[in-house]
């Protein structure tokens, strides 16, 4: 013990002697402190730096690797970037498309190409899911003559380096980190980039001249834990019931701060389980298809006291209906120079199919265009953010937008099924 410990804490008890003996200690004892919390702090400023995904992850983390920019700039970058970016139709339009590698992304950017938008994409490619099958999206587009620029959107100065080369009249905005289960593991993720990745790119249209009309990708997940059935544009959105559906609700709240302020036009589209060829790994369709062509059992979860999980599942072509309708719809943003100079139009959209089905509906489906018997598991939902249904009340969209889904389950997962038994046999890819 030391015996600055035996000093007693009422007054008066004890008189010390002033020395400078005892002031080199008080000395020695502040520095002391001073570098312990130093060191605490730095300690802190390192982890974080470690763990942020914008940064060399840690080898324990290997779904994060590839959030860096990859090389850009120079004239034959600029030339690639014009042309892929040039409208082609009369009354045409110049769209930059973020996550343009995703699934979203690459079928509303052939859409787009195909009636003659200029479309140009930018994608980071991380393996959040397996990269090849992005890379052979990449493919796909580039076939069509549109260029991916590999970058990420918290990059400001590559975003502004578009906007100067490019003068964009519409953003679709569909990059993000997708997932509701996965936030649980790498949280930080979804703050880049469904947060921090958002204000990035707002910051950079709300400087453009002109300022572009923005369309984005919202989710079905901000209705959180509501009870209430069909999901309406005007219900509550303040449950979410896990980080993702957080990072959504928060962009909704985001896009009315730069409305409100600087005069973007924005569109919030809340996608309802999207499926399809070309589709994501992590999704039920797609790894249940994998699994039980490998005679994997595949858990399906149920409700509480037995109920039925079921999913408003939307088949993609139906999604990019919606989507090329509100890019259509989109009013001009009003600011100029970071300028707000009049009111600007701020819409948020259901886009689902209106029918959902039990999960089970679905497994039995795979199995008679698989023509296997899946192996079944059957488990209560865990609390990882999973909500027991989805159901979009789609009156506003079609309204508005002119929206109506055509592609019912069956029909839709027999060409999603149609797609994944061409692109994995036997290691071939599918080229449409």
């Amino acid at each position: 013990m030391s015996h600055l410990d035996n000093i007693p804490s009422t007054p008066g008890k004890f008189k010390m002697e002033k020395s400078p003996y005892i002031n080199r200690l008080r000395l020695h004892s502040s520095l002391a402190k001073l570098t312990f919390w130093s060191f605490v702090f730095l300690g802190l400023i390192l982890i974080f730096f470690f763990r942020s995904p914008s940064s060399n992850p840690l080898p324990s983390d290997p779904s994060r690797r590839s959030l860096r920019t990859s090389s850009w700039g120079g004239p034959a970058w600029e030339k690639r970037v014009r042309s892929s970016a040039r409208v082609r139709a009369r009354n045409g339009i110049s769209v930059l498309v973020t996550g343009a590698a995703g699934f979203v992304g690459t079928h509303v950017s052939a859409a787009l190409k195909r009636r003659g938008d200029g479309v140009l994409g930018l994608d980071n490619f991380n393996d959040y899911y397996d990269p090849s099958l992005k890379r052979a999206r990449q493919a796909l587009l580039e076939r069509s003559g549109i260029f991916i620029v590999e970058g990420d959107i918290n990059d400001v100065a590559l975003l502004k380096k578009l906007f100067e080369v490019v003068a964009f009249t519409h953003v679709m905005h569909l990059a993000a980190q997708a997932g509701v289960r996965y936030a649980m593991e790498n949280p930080g993720s979804y703050v880049h980039s469904n947060i921090a990745g958002f204000v990035s790119l707002l910051e950079v249209c709300k400087s453009a001249n002109p300022q572009p009309a923005i369309v984005w990708a919202s989710s079905s997940s901000v209705y959180g834990l509501n009870t209430k059935v069909p999901f309406s544009e005007k219900d509550r959105t303040d449950q979410p019931a896990s980080l993702y559906a957080a990072t959504k609700k928060a962009g909704e709240e985001i896009a009315h701060t730069y409305n409100h302020i600087y005069g973007l036009s924005l569109t919030g589209l809340r996608f309802f389980t999207v499926y399809g060829p070309w589709g994501r790994p992590d999704m039920a369709y797609f790894f249940f298809t994998k699994d039980i062509l490998k005679g994997k059992s595949i858990t399906i979860f149920e409700a509480a006291d037995h109920g039925t999980v079921a999913r408003d599942f939307t088949y993609i072509d139906d999604i990019v209906k919606g989507c090329l309708a509100s890019l259509d719809t989109a009013e001009k943003s009003t600011g100029s120079g970071g300028k707000k100079k009049g009111s600007a139009q701020l819409r948020v959209f259901n886009l689902g199919n209106t029918s959902p089905v039990p999960v089970s509906n679905l497994v039995s489906i795979l199995e008679r265009h698989l023509k296997v018997k899946a192996k079944k598991n059957i488990m209560k939902l865990p609390r990882n953010g999973d909500v027991p249904f989805t159901h979009a009340n789609i009156s506003l969209a079609q309204r508005e937008l002119g929206y109506k889904p055509t592609t019912d389950l069956q029909t839709g997962l027999k060409k999603f099924v149609r797609w994944y038994l061409s692109y994995y046999s036997g290691g071939k890819k599918a080229s449409g």
